[in-house]
C-alpha cells in the first residue's frame, strides 16, 4: 500500500468513527471506553422484580450519573442508534434471571403522534424491538395507543401526574382485532413515579389482558422522582 492509499484507508477510518455522545471522543463503537465503564456502574447490582405500588418493575441500573446523561442524548439530541446497545444490556441482564419458557408480549409504551413526530422516533419502541431481538419475546408494537397528547410529567406533582394520564392510553388496533393469549411486559426507557405504566397497565387490564409487569432502562431512585 503506497502513502496515499495509506493516508486515504486512514482518513476512511476515522470518517467511519463516530463520537461517544458523553465526551464527544472519537470510538469506533456506540460510546468509548472510559464512557461505556462509566454507564455500567450504573447498573444495579441484581436483576430482579421490584414492587413497585401494583406493578412489578425490573430495572437495568440507576437513573443517575452517565446513564441519565446517556438517556437524555438518545431522546433529546436525535440519538436513535444508542437504543441497540442500551437494549442489549437490558436483555442480556433479562436474560440472566427470567424463565425463558414464559411466552409474555413485549409492548412498549407508546408515544403521542404530534409527539413523535417532533422527535422523529418513539424510544420505547427502538429499545423494545432490540430488546425481543435478544430476548426472542415477541414483541407487538400496537398494542396500545395513546389517546391523547398529555403536559410532560416532570412538569406536574406526582398526584397530577395520575390526573394528566386519566384516559391518555387507549387498546391499540393489534389487540383490539386480537386480543393476546400471553401476559404483556411493558416497556419503557425510564420508570419515575410510575404514573405512566400504571394508567398503561390499568387499561391493558380494563380489556381483560394480563400485565406481568414493566420493563425499563433505568428506575429513578427515590429522591429522584420528583424531579422528572
Amino acid at each position: 500500500m503506497n502513502s496515499f492509499s495509506k493516508r486515504l484507508h486512514g482518513l476512511s477510518a476515522l470518517l467511519l468513527q463516530a463520537q461517544c455522545p458523553l465526551c464527544h471522543r472519537t470510538t469506533p463503537d456506540a460510546f468509548c471506553q472510559d464512557c461505556q465503564r462509566q454507564i455500567q456502574r450504573c447498573q444495579v447490582a441484581e436483576a430482579a422484580w421490584v414492587q413497585q405500588e401494583q406493578l412489578p418493575v425490573f430495572a437495568w441500573g440507576r437513573y443517575n450519573g452517565a446513564l441519565r446523561r446517556t438517556i437524555a442524548a438518545f431522546k433529546y439530541e436525535n440519538k436513535p442508534h444508542l437504543a441497540r446497545p442500551l437494549a442489549h444490556w437490558l436483555a442480556s441482564a433479562w436474560l440472566s434471571m427470567s424463565d425463558r419458557a414464559t411466552p409474555f408480549i413485549v409492548v412498549p409504551i407508546p408515544m403521542h403522534a404530534s409527539k413523535r413526530q417532533q422527535r422523529g422516533f418513539n424510544q420505547a419502541e427502538l429499545l423494545a424491538e432490540h430488546f425481543c431481538e435478544q430476548t426472542r419475546l415477541p414483541l407487538q408494537a400496537h398494542g396500545l395507543a395513546r389517546s391523547r397528547e398529555t403536559t410532560a410529567q416532570f412538569q406536574l406533582s406526582a398526584g397530577d401526574r395520575e390526573q394528566n394520564l386519566a384516559d391518555a392510553f387507549s387498546l391499540g388496533d393489534a389487540f383490539r382485532k386480537r386480543p393476546p393469549r400471553s401476559a404483556v411486559l411493558l416497556l419503557d426507557d425510564i420508570y419515575t413515579t410510575g404514573a405512566t405504566a400504571r394508567s398503561a397497565a390499568q387499561t391493558l387490564r380494563r380489556h381483560g389482558i394480563r400485565v406481568q409487569g414493566l420493563i425499563v432502562l433505568a428506575r429513578a431512585e427515590r429522591e429522584e422522582r420528583g424531579k422528572e
